[in-house]
């Protein structure tokens, strides 16, 4: 079986996505900066689905870290035929809260470093009977977000990219997918600095990293180019489509502000 690749590997929704395509006989690289959640993740998957499971420790904010990723697949002669571009955070509170470096290692791990990896491996991708490329957006892909103004900003660009990239590759062996959570149970909220209003907001339609994973998965075999995860979440998105841009924008700023 070939090689999926799942950055943000190490915990959360790319943990879970991770254990999804063991269970269904892929190998895996799993990429993220945690050096022992990896090894901890790669032996358990490789004993308990008899697969190979390997750990590559990188920090995807480094603006060569997709360059790493391609060559230690080049050096080990992986075989990859999925990409799961995961790897994501966010950062809130008002913009000039954070230093321009934190926006732009923010924007390099969302952006950047998922642009670089599909760019990278596409041409390899294409040689493979059928291939795949998923990349995890958001919910908040839909509107502007005051107070997460530059997350909500990158994740309607991965969005927007992974409908260009499925339009251009649809007749091809390379399907790519966009699958937009909304609020899940992982550390997001913690590493975002969200504040009380928000993770209240959150907790009430919380999913967890393993229905999400589950959802992902499955629409991307399937070939779907965009999925919501969750009714709330696209009732949301209808809403921020149906409301003028205004309303949906001071709303989303009572939560997060």
């Amino acid at each position: 079986m070939s090689y999926a690749i799942i950055t943000g590997a190490s915990k959360g929704i790319g943990k879970c996505i991770a254990t999804e395509l063991a269970q269904r006989g892929y190998d895996v690289l799993l990429v993220a900066r945690s050096t022992d959640l990896l090894n901890s993740l790669a032996q358990s998957l490789s004993q308990e689905y008899a697969i190979t499971a390997k750990a590559l420790s990188v920090d995807m904010a480094s603006a060569d870290t997709a360059a790493t990723i391609f060559d230690y697949c080049q050096q080990q002669q992986l075989s990859v035929s999925i990409i799961v571009n995961n790897a994501g955070y966010g950062l809130s509170g008002t913009f000039e809260k954070y230093a321009a470096a934190a926006h732009e290692a923010m924007l390099q791990v969302n952006i950047m470093s998922l642009t670089q990896l599909c760019a990278l491996f596409i041409p390899q991708l294409k040689k493979q009977p059928q291939a795949y490329i998923l990349n995890i957006a958001s919910s908040a892909a839909y509107q502007a977000v005051p107070y997460l103004g530059a997350y909500a900003a990158s994740k309607a660009y991965v969005l927007r990219f992974s409908r260009a990239l499925y339009q251009e590759y649809k007749n091809s062996n390379l399907s790519v997918s966009c699958v937009c959570p909304g609020p899940t149970d992982t550390d997001f909220v913690n590493r975002a600095l969200l504040g009380p209003k928000g993770m209240k907001a959150a907790a009430k339609v919380n999913m967890t990293p393993e229905q999400v994973a589950q959802i992902a998965v499955k629409a991307m075999f399937a070939k779907k180019p965009t999925t919501i995860v969750g009714w709330v979440n696209k009732l949301g998105a209808f809403l921020a489509w149906l409301l003028p841009n205004t309303i949906v924008e001071r709303s989303a700023m009572s939560i997060y502000q």
